[in-house]
């Protein structure tokens, strides 16, 4: 369906008017303050399927990456559920244990149209628990008309060579004084990719997604309806112990603003409901003993609200999150087994939150922020067929977590205080303070038999969850200067963020879980690593990034970043666990009226502090170089095209985890994921 309406909505597009001409070069605009960036991405070039690659040229940010639609955002050493992350101002909660489908990946690169990085400390107003930072994927969304009725879209297309791999895309919104209609549709698909060596498997991928929504505008009232279809077809996530056999999710959004000049209230309320599938067998070779052949189906669904007010310098809220997950394990071959893994796993945030700015003297101005999130969680009772065998482990296990009093309430406190002073037009000083906090995910809480749903880790190793986990608070402090002068921009910061009860995978001490491990080795011939509790432990975060760029002349340009985080554990002699080493991106931009090209270096150093815990490999430096140029052919026709990886390289990003799919000839299990190799690309836009 979402094929046949892209080409549909395709071909309307190709028949209208020219635009206005728009030959801007650069790929990532940047705009608005230098403590959020939003990175306008109309004017891309690359078809990445993935929204999160976009982040390792965003200052602060980066990309844990366990597939070709699995990227993780990380930002300044943090990850996952430290990170708040929103698709058009909506929380989407992962329907698998594993991330999977991590909320970006509900923003398809090819329906982006800003992605809002909060580089540091983010205000409470951002969203709940944004204890590592906030970032939200905005998508196109049509426009209101004037008065008559105005026809608006985009399409595009597009191929690329390391993975044999095919994008197309298209939107049209019909829009009136006071009525919009938007259609959008989306299908995606690549075969397994390429490296300098051989071929990563499995890393073929499917996806296709359709959107429609209806806006109302009367006055200062604006009332948004969305609905959007996302189905992920069979896609590999070789840094993860299964593949993707299906994602089906339903997302929907309501949104109503009213804006005067004296207020602006917001009031929206989400809803997903995703359904997710996984195997160990159907696209990597399956184990050998069919007794050990795994699927794993999830189901996860969420709902949530926001409603603010802005007026005067003050804002104002109160906000909600529920998620509701599921996750049952069998096996095809034999249809007594069974994992009831997490049952009715719920988790429900409650949040207010008030936020103040305020100019004062000559060039200062301030925010201040406090919040407030009530967290509860509760679960349903568990088994498993080793539990109902009577396997003593895993019964003493199960008894314990069905016995045990599994709802819990968590109170967190979170505040900030930011300072700007501006001694000129060229140049200003900033300072931030901050306390976040953070409750432990169900994952982390309710993980009760040694297993790898670990929300992505990809480390290989089981782990237990803890009843009695504390929520993480980490305090921050943040300082840094914006200086601005002939064409040069230079915005570095420098960072400390110390977090109590940092939650942190520990060895275990439960007897029950270690022998449960030992007996299932012993029972299948395997060498396993005794399983990880998740713990409460000391940790601290610090570092520097950089923004920059510099306008040589009308033509040429540079601009990029340099990043750096080091992450320790206090409780012991151990570094965090998949962490980014030092790295930098630089782009040299020519633009010559109606085309320009574009060449692009990443650097990453060599990352030596690995987590031993973790049993993390150690990575070596790397550089690759990237050449993307654009031709625009007329008003609103433009065509991109470049190569990735020139040199095709061998590298392997330190974010990007270790093969855990046995039978590939060309990467044996346990080394580290090759980066792609050489990928020459083509994109066709069309914008009216």
């Amino acid at each position: 369906m979402c094929r046949t309406l892209a080409l549909i909505v395709g071909a309307l597009v190709v028949t209208q008017s020219v635009q206005a001409d728009r030959a801007e070069l650069e790929e990532l605009v940047v705009i608005g303050e230098k403590n959020s960036r939003t990175y306008e991405l109309a004017d891309t070039v690359d078809i990445a399927p993935d929204s999160a690659t976009l982040l390792r040229k965003a200052v602060g940010a980066n990309i844990v990456s366990n597939g070709p639609l699995t990227g993780i955002a990380q930002i300044r050493g943090m990850s996952r559920y430290r990170i708040n992350t929103q698709i058009n101002g909506a929380v989407i909660s992962a329907g698998g244990p594993n991330w999977m489908d991590p909320p970006l990946s509900y923003a398809p690169a090819a329906h982006l149209e800003s992605l809002e990085v909060y580089r540091g400390i983010a205000p409470v107003c951002a969203g709940q628990e944004s204890i590592g930072g906030v970032i939200n994927a905005k998508t196109w969304d049509g426009e209101f008309g004037d008065g008559a009725l105005k026809l608006a879209g985009r399409a595009r297309t597009g191929a690329h060579s390391v993975d044999n791999g095919t994008v197309l895309s298209a939107a049209v919104s019909l829009g009136g004084e006071h009525h919009k209609l938007r259609l959008s549709g989306l299908t995606e698909s690549a075969d397994d990719a390429e490296f300098q060596g051989g071929k990563l498997l499995p890393t073929r991928y499917q996806r296709d997604r359709f959107d429609v929504g209806y806006g109302f505008r009367m006055g200062a009232h604006t009332l948004q309806l969305d609905y959007g279809r996302s189905e992920t077809g069979n896609s590999g996530t070789p840094a993860l112990p299964m593949d993707i056999q299906y994602i089906d999710a339903n997302l929907a959004r309501i949104g109503w603003t009213y804006a005067s000049e004296a207020v602006e209230v917001q009031a929206k309320l989400h809803y997903s409901d995703i359904g997710h599938g996984m195997t160990n067998y159907h696209l990597r070779q399956a184990p050998m003993a069919e007794g050990m052949w795994r699927r794993n189906i999830a189901v996860g669904e969420s709902l949530g609200f926001a409603v603010s007010a802005r007026m005067g310098g003050w804002t104002v809220g109160v906000d909600g999150h529920d998620e509701v997950h599921d996750s049952d394990i069998d096996n095809p071959n034999n249809p007594m087994f069974f994992v009831r893994n997490f049952n009715h796993a719920e988790r429900t945030v409650l949040g207010i939150f008030v936020e103040r700015e305020q100019r004062f003297g000559d060039g200062w101005m301030a925010q201040l922020g406090v919040r407030y999130n009530n967290v509860s969680m509760d679960s349903d009772s568990v088994d498993a067929t080793p539990a109902a065998m009577g396997m003593p482990p895993a019964v003493a296990l199960r008894d314990r977590f069905n016995g045990a009093d599994r709802s819990s309430t968590d109170h967190n406190f979170d505040w900030v205080v930011k300072v700007t002073y501006r001694t000129s037009m060229e140049l200003a000083y900033y300072a931030g303070l901050s306390r976040k906090s953070r409750s432990p995910s169900y994952q982390e809480r309710f993980l009760w038999l040694p297993m790898q749903a670990t929300a992505g880790l990809a480390d290989g190793l089981t782990y237990t969850g803890n009843l009695g986990l504390d929520p993480e608070v980490a305090h921050e402090v943040e300082l840094g200067l914006d200086w601005e002068r002939e064409g040069l921009l230079l915005a570095p910061r420098i960072f400390y963020r110390g977090v109590n009860d940092y939650i942190q995978g520990t060895a275990s001490a439960d007897m029950p879980a270690l022998m449960f491990v030992q007996m299932m080795n012993a029972m299948n011939g395997a060498a396993n690593p005794l399983p990880l509790q998740f713990n409460n432990v000391d940790a601290k975060l610090y570092g520097f990034d950089v923004d920059w760029a510099y306008e040589l002349n009308e033509r040429w340009s540079l601009n990029g970043v340099v990043n750096y985080v080091r992450g320790k554990r206090d409780d012991v002699d151990d570094n965090l666990y998949r962490v980014a080493p030092l790295n930098a991106f630089v782009a040299l931009n020519y633009a010559a009226g109606r085309w320009g090209l574009t060449l692009e270096s990443f650097w990453n150093d060599a990352q030596r502090k690995v987590s031993d815990t973790n049993g993390e490999l150690r990575s070596s430096s790397y550089e690759l170089f990237n050449l993307h140029g654009f031709w625009q052919i007329s008003g609103n026709v433009r065509l991109g095209f470049g190569v990735n990886n020139l040199a095709d390289k061998r590298y392997a990003d330190h974010l990007g985890g270790v093969n855990r799919v046995r039978g590939n000839a060309d990467l044996p299990v346990g080394e580290r994921l090759p980066g792609y190799g050489r990928s020459a690309f083509a994109r066709l836009d069309v914008e009216w």
